[in-house]
């Protein structure tokens, strides 16, 4: 019984991670297509700068997705403490946007950043014993 729920935990930690980085990375792609807010609202005002950010469908479905974080998180804390749930996520969510962002938003990660990731890994292996 233990080891299922520890099991349950991981899940929903992974889940955490997951929708964290996918609205991390959706709004951000969202901002770089929508551009830069203060030129949008010198031309249209604050609403129409509230307007360029709403209308855009990748902006809203990140929103959705770190709303449902969110939730993911209180249940991953129903399930495991607050010292391994806050700390495993944190570093997932690190690991998990440096790829995203290598392989969806194009940015460069050098080489620091991935050294960073590969001791993240190993903070997380060690959570996880």
């Amino acid at each position: 019984m233990i080891a299922n729920a520890s099991l349950h935990a991981w899940f929903a930690i992974f889940g955490v991670a997951a929708l964290a980085v996918m609205g991390e990375v959706l709004t951000a792609g969202a901002m770089r297509r929508i551009g830069d807010l203060d030129d949008i609202r010198a031309v249209s005002g604050l609403p129409g700068a509230i307007k360029a950010v709403l209308s855009s469908p990748m902006f809203v479905i990140g929103a959705l997705a770190m709303a449902l974080n969110f939730f993911m998180m209180l249940y991953a804390l129903s399930l495991a403490d607050v010292s391994l749930v806050a700390p495993a996520t944190a570093s997932l969510t690190y690991i998990g946007n440096a790829i995203a962002a290598k392989l969806f938003l194009r940015e460069n990660v050098d080489r620091r950043r991935w050294l960073a990731a590969v001791f993240v890994v190993i903070g997380v292996a060690l959570l996880a014993h």
